[in-house]
C-alpha cells in the first residue's frame, strides 16, 4: 500500500472504528499465542493466479455457475460442465503457493498456528506446508467417481474427452469439489467447528464473510472469547464485528507480521 508521496503505508488494524495497532503491537498478540486457527478465503490465492469467483473479475463473471456447478446440471450433462471446469482446474493445477500461503506454513513451524480451515478448493496450503488444513469446500486438484467414490488425483486419469470416467467402474468423474446443491461435508464442518472453538486468535484472511457456513466462523469464535483478526485489502461484511482489522493484501500482510513476530522472538 502507499499513500499520495509514493511511501510505503504501514498496514493499520482497527477495532470498532476507532482503536489502531500498528503491526508490531499485532504480532505481539500472536508472538505470545499457541493454538492460531487461521480461516482464509479465495483473497489469500489471487496473488498465485487465481481469481476469485465472486465480485468484478470473478470466474462467475464469465461462467454461470448455476449452469456449470451445480450438482444437478452436473449429472444432467457432465460433459458441458466439464468445459468450463477443466479451464479453472488447469489455472489451480499449475499455480504455485504465495508469500501469504508459505508465512501461514512459517507461523505452523513457530508454533503460533495450529490448523486451517479454508474455502478455497486450490491445496496451496498443504503445498506450502501447513499439515493441518480442513478443506470446507473440497479440492480440485482431485476428482470422485459419482458411481464408487473412488477418488484420484487429477494426474492420474486421462483428460483427453470430457468428461473423465472412473478407471475402476467407468463411473462419471467430478472435480472433489462442493457443488451448488451439495452439503458441506460433515467431518470438515465438525473439525472447523471443534478447532474454532478452541482457539485463543482466529485470523480471517482473504474472505469477503457472505457464505455460510465458513461465514458463521468468525461468531463462533467471539462466543467462545477468542480475539479475531481481520486481514482484507478493504473493509467486508465481518468487519464490524471483528477485534481487529490489518487493511492490506494477504501476500503483503502476512509475511510483515510473521518478520515481526522473528523479530521480537530475537531470531
Amino acid at each position: 500500500m502507499e499513500d499520495i508521496s509514493g511511501k510505503k503505508k504501514q498496514p493499520m488494524y482497527y477495532f470498532q472504528e476507532s482503536k489502531s495497532v500498528d503491526v508490531q503491537e499485532s504480532a505481539k498478540l500472536l508472538a505470545k499465542a499457541s493454538g492460531v486457527v487461521a480461516l482464509t478465503g479465495a483473497g489469500i490465492s489471487v496473488a498465485s493466479g487465481i481469481r476469485p469467483f465472486r465480485g468484478k473479475g470473478g470466474l462467475w463473471e464469465k461462467y454461470d455457475p448455476e449452469e456449470v456447478a451445480n450438482i444437478n446440471n452436473f449429472i444432467r450433462n457432465p460433459a458441458a460442465s466439464w468445459v468450463a471446469l477443466k479451464e479453472i482446474m488447469d489455472v489451480v493445477e499449475v499455480a504455485l503457493p504465495n508469500p501469504a500461503h508459505l508465512a501461514l506454513a512459517a507461523l505452523e513451524q513457530m508454533g503460533i498456528l495450529r490448523s486451517v480451515i479454508t474455502q478455497n478448493v486450490d491445496g496451496l496450503h498443504q503445498e506450502a506446508g501447513n499439515s493441518f488444513v480442513i478443506e470446507f469446500h473440497g479440492n480440485t486438484r482431485r476428482t470422485i467417481c459419482l458411481e464408487c467414490r473412488a477418488v484420484y488425483a487429477v494426474g492420474e486419469i486421462n483428460m483427453d474427452s470430457l468428461p473423465p470416467y472412473c478407471p475402476a467402474c467407468d463411473g462419471v468423474l467430478k472435480p472433489d469439489a462442493v457443488f451448488f446443491g451439495e452439503t458441506i461435508p460433515r467431518t470438515a464442518l465438525e473439525q472447523a467447528r471443534t478447532e474454532i472453538q478452541s482457539c485463543r486468535i482466529a485470523l480471517v484472511i482473504g474472505t469477503s464473510g457472505m457464505v455460510e457456513p465458513a461465514a458463521s466462523l468468525p461468531f463462533l469464535a467471539r462466543d467462545y472469547n477468542a480475539v479475531v483478526i481481520e486481514i482484507n485489502p478493504e473493509r467486508s461484511f465481518l468487519t464490524p464485528r471483528v477485534d481487529y482489522f490489518l487493511e492490506g493484501r494477504a501476500e503483503e500482510v502476512l509475511p510483515l507480521l510473521v518478520e515481526q513476530i522473528k523479530n521480537l522472538a530475537g531470531k
